[in-house]
């Protein structure tokens, strides 16, 4: 296990690494998960195996530190992330993020364009305030002191035990913030921070998820959207093998399989 201290009074973020060949994959995770749980059965499938690949727990989540000074906005959470790959000397790393994890990555890479190389978005939070139905804005809808006493035990019996699995080590106060932040996003917000990135930018869509809004707008800037087919909003699960080969890059121009119709 690496850390980093993300403030200054020596909070930690927290990652576990398996080595091989550069550049890195960094995986993040979504809203109330962890990195490890989510992709460590990605980056052992054979299509990536070899590669350096860090699983970063968000500030809040899994195993980083939970300090209740912090903010958890998009922004802060992306530059606790930086602070970890910058002490594990990471740059010009491929992201693979999911979900809230995703949004970050976004923020990340407008940020801090020397440690992003590429990003793989599984679902990515792209807007602010998200539909009502949006888990995020179902936390958010509740006062931070009424979601810590009253509504994180009623959310995790709702959630269904696999995400509670991971979402019962989120600290509830952190969880929360998270979720705040998410919905009032980042400014510029997540989907013009993407669609200005000169980068390679793959969005992977499950196809029980409907139609992604806007998607003919970020294909026109250069945005490779992927309807997986099978899949919901966890595209690694659902689908892991359509998900693997949108990391490798297969179906990419120039790949092998590019003329192949994704999804």
């Amino acid at each position: 296990m690496k850390q980093a201290a993300f403030d200054n009074v020596g909070s930690m973020i927290r990652w576990t690494e398996a080595p091989g060949i550069e550049p890195a994959r960094v995986y993040l995770h979504g809203l109330g998960s962890m990195s490890a749980v989510y992709h460590a059965h990605i980056a052992s499938h054979p299509g990536l195996a070899g590669r350096r690949s860090l699983f970063v727990d968000l500030p809040g989540h899994g195993i980083s530190d939970r300090p209740e000074h912090f903010g958890y906005t998009l922004d802060e959470h992306a530059e606790a992330v930086a602070v970890a790959l910058d002490q594990a000397e990471v740059t010009g790393a491929e992201l693979v993020a999911h979900s809230m994890g995703g949004a970050v990555a976004i923020v990340l890479a407008h940020r801090r364009p020397d440690l992003v190389a590429r990003l793989v978005l599984a679902e990515a939070n792209l807007d602010a305030f998200p539909p009502a139905t949006a888990a995020s804005s179902g936390i958010a809808a509740h006062g931070e002191d009424e979601f810590v006493q009253e509504q994180y035990a009623r959310v995790l019996a709702a959630v269904g035990p696999l995400w509670a699995a991971t979402m019962r080590l989120a600290d509830p106060r952190a969880l929360h913030r998270s979720a705040v932040g998410l919905r009032r996003g980042s400014d510029p917000v997540m989907r013009t921070m993407l669609g200005g990135l000169a980068i390679e930018r793959v969005y992977l869509q499950g196809e029980h998820s409907g139609e992604l809004p806007g998607r003919e707008d970020l294909e026109a800037a250069g945005v490779r959207v992927v309807t997986v087919p099978g899949a919901g909003h966890n595209v690694m699960f659902d689908n892991p093998d359509a998900f693997v080969a949108a990391v490798a890059g297969l179906g990419r121009p120039g790949s092998a399989v590019a003329s192949r119709r994704s999804g």
